[in-house]
């Protein structure tokens, strides 16, 4: 009997996945009501408010706002990217180690009630800062590095552009991917094989255009500027000695409360592919194995909704091992392989702007910041630990060796 998954437009309408843009907000808002003008200015205008050390007495000035003007989802996710790109350069300011461990409830309130109503938490996710923080400069080209730009950034100088884009980029290169879903499952259902091995290749394929994609990151992204200034603005309360109890969400919660900052572990694209091949991420225990599950709270409830119906599908990785098609398993290896590259060039990414920039830190004695945090990632991982755990998980997925 067939399912919901496939058919793609009943994925599509269901779990929010755009045909196009894959689990990215298509087409975001970048205006909100004028009523909230005021939340509008100053994330606008947070490189200049910061630099001239305005923000903070900004933010504090601000009236107490209703969300109820904020009436679909569009209007809705921005307002959460505008709340959460304020909330960071409140808390973080100018990145100097004067921070601030209480937001004021004109902010929070609001920001909390939004948050409730998203189903997401009161911190910059991936879903604000990558899926819902661009837009085309030409709206009748195509989707290119060179036709985009972010919405929101936090310094003049601090690389978002490329960070934010490159990510996004990767993302949409590989949710073409997620177009193959239907076919496979279809295909199994009907003991189609070489369908099923055409779409395997098909979705390699896709990752495999992801890896190129990530490329890009060396051209627009400096290493010494997203660790010392773009770093610290993405960074969360949780596992962060700077703000070891959390963070006070005045008038929402009575109590500090602790939460990670945005990180490609919040990407529900990876998490997909790796649900979709039986790869046992979260299967394999230990820190890694709950990180990634701890992050799907932070992605929309659609998404990782749409996670958990992939996960009660039959197994992808179960029928090609019972079927023993030399074909068919060399088409799920490539699938395997390709993620496995995905996460190796990871490593080399992480080492190049997080690692060495946090060695050549750590010999400056009038660092601010702990040494040891230089080594975490933004959501608050002990980071070449957790992709390295994630990089093995994968390959030992492989059903051929070598």
């Amino acid at each position: 009997m067939a399912h919901a998954m496939e058919n793609f437009c009943t994925i599509s309408e269901e779990y929010d996945i755009d045909g196009e843009v894959g689990f990215a907000l298509p087409n975001p808002l970048e205006n909100l009501p004028d009523v909230y003008n005021d939340w509008m200015f100053i994330a606008k205008h947070l490189p200049d408010l910061i630099e001239s050390g305005e923000l903070r007495e900004r933010v504090e000035k601000l009236d107490m706002l209703s969300i109820d003007h904020l009436r679909d989802h569009k209007s809705q996710r921005l307002a959460h990217l505008v709340l959460g790109c304020i909330t960071m350069a409140y808390v973080w300011d100018q990145g100097c180690g004067d921070v601030r461990k209480v937001l004021p409830k004109n902010i929070a309130v609001p920001y909390c009630q939004l948050s409730k109503k998203l189903q997401l938490p009161p911190i910059l996710v991936y879903a604000d800062c990558v899926l819902a923080n661009w837009k085309k400069k030409d709206p009748n080209k195509p989707l290119t590095y060179e036709n985009m730009d972010v919405l929101f950034s936090f310094r003049h100088t601090d690389c978002s552009k490329g960070f934010f884009l490159v990510s996004l980029l990767v993302e949409i290169e590989a949710a073409s991917a997620i177009k193959e879903i239907p076919t496979i499952f279809k295909a199994m259902r009907m003991q189609e094989l070489d369908t099923l091995r055409k779409a395997l290749l098909k979705i390699a394929c896709c990752l495999e255009k992801a890896l190129q994609v990530f490329h890009q990151i060396h051209e627009h992204v400096d290493p010494q500027v997203f660790f010392n200034v773009l770093r610290i603005y993405l960074s969360g309360w949780k596992g962060n000695p700077q703000l070891s109890e959390g963070l006070m969400y005045d008038g929402f919660w009575k109590d500090a409360k602790q939460f990670s900052g945005g990180s490609a572990g919040q990407s529900s694209i990876f998490q997909c592919f790796d649900v979709l091949l039986g790869i046992p991420q979260r299967a394999s225990g230990g820190s890694a194995a709950q990180f990634l599950q701890d992050m799907r709270m932070y992605m929309p409830p659609a998404h990782r909704n749409f996670l958990c119906s992939l996960e009660s599908k039959p197994s992808v990785r179960e029928f090609v091992l019972l079927k023993g098609d030399a074909d068919l398993r060399e088409a799920y290896d490539a699938c395997v392989k390709a993620l496995v590259n995905l996460r190796n060039y990871h490593l080399q990414i992480v080492t190049k702007y997080i690692l060495i920039p946090a060695s050549q830190k750590s010999k400056d004695k009038t660092s601010q910041e702990p040494s040891e945090q230089g080594n975490k990632g933004t959501g608050g991982t002990d980071l070449m630990n957790f992709l390295k755990t994630v990089r093995t998980t994968t390959q030992k997925s492989l059903l051929k060796e070598g």
